[in-house]
């Protein structure tokens, strides 16, 4: 089991890599002229590139997580499993962060986008408080 616990770390580590740079891209698609294509054109490939390949690892993050909380038997006890049902929902947000960006990408590829360079910056600072969320969780263990 600790050979999957090791490999949900890493898995988890790369996937957040991924959402935590995404956002950067869309930062400078936000920031870039209108007369600049080809420089738009190479950050909706980058951003493409980053989104494919972070979903490629959300995917086995996520199933070796699955994998680890059946492992363990987590929930079977009466008490003190709070922790967990805290870091489930933070995983679930986690997802729901990932499929935003993945909506937002769709917007920026549409020539759509809404937001400004400065709520980039402030949307990329979410996966960070969730994963501190998730770490002090699992560590900790709070309750």
């Amino acid at each position: 089991m600790l050979w999957v616990k090791s490999l949900h770390i890493v898995f988890v580590a790369s996937w957040f890599a991924g959402l935590f740079y995404l956002p950067r891209i869309f930062v400078n698609l936000a920031m870039v002229a209108p007369q600049s294509l080809a420089e738009r054109e190479r950050l909706l490939l980058m951003a493409r590139k980053l989104l494919r390949f972070s979903t490629l690892l959300a995917v086995p993050a996520v199933l070796l997580g699955l994998w680890l909380w059946l492992g363990y038997g987590i929930g079977r006890a009466p008490a003190g499993n709070g922790w967990l049902h805290a870091k489930l929902v933070v995983v679930l947000l986690v997802i729901g962060y990932h499929h935003a960006c993945a909506r937002l990408l769709r917007q920026f590829e549409a020539n759509r986008n809404t937001h400004s360079h400065v709520w980039f910056r402030w949307f990329n600072e979410i996966p960070v408080i969730l994963l501190l969320l998730a770490v002090v969780l699992v560590v900790v263990k709070p309750f």
